[in-house]
């Protein structure tokens, strides 16, 4: 497929898990392409984000943190349009990951490797539709690295911008 290179970006997400979890995640995309005529598929978009994700459990007499650093490559395509303007996409991605504690919100998670999965809807807008927001369901969990495996799922609320 030919590709079309574009800007990099940033985004701020603040993450709500099962349980008592929030978060707040901050993430770099060095890379975002375009690419044409994809067998099957048509036009794609793929970044590759890089991110830091702080999670916090609990209340003050069980309050728990821990942190991640991911990186995950994503692709997404456009399958609609809102008031006939603003591009509305799908974005499918599997990264990896690394979590500073595998005890977490009453959980084993097993290993400090784990696999950061996502889906989500997002939607440009702004000027060149440089900005997004994406509301996206997130998923870790170690795939089996290791017997203790219950995985995370968090809702996530994103903004993003390309500069």
């Amino acid at each position: 497929p030919k590709s079309i290179a574009y800007d990099q970006g940033y985004a701020i997400d603040y993450l709500v898990g099962e349980g008592d979890i929030s978060g707040l995640r901050l993430a770099y995309r060095p890379y975002y392409t375009e690419l044409t005529e994809v067998p099957w598929f048509g036009r794609l978009d793929v970044y590759w984000e890089l991110s830091v994700n702080f999670w916090e459990f609990g209340a003050e007499n069980n309050h728990q943190t821990n942190f991640a650093a991911a990186l995950s490559p994503v692709v997404s395509k456009q399958f609609a349009t809102i008031a006939d303007k603003y591009p509305l996409k799908w974005e499918f991605g599997i990264g990896v990951s690394l979590v500073s504690d595998t005890q977490f919100a009453g959980k084993d998670i097993g290993s400090h490797y784990q696999f950061e999965d996502r889906l989500g809807l997002r939607m440009e807008f702004g000027k060149a539709f440089k900005q997004s927001v994406t509301l996206r369901y997130m998923h870790y969990s170690n795939g089996g690295l290791n017997d203790n495996n219950p995985g995370m799922d968090f809702l996530n609320l994103s903004y993003a911008q390309r500069f």
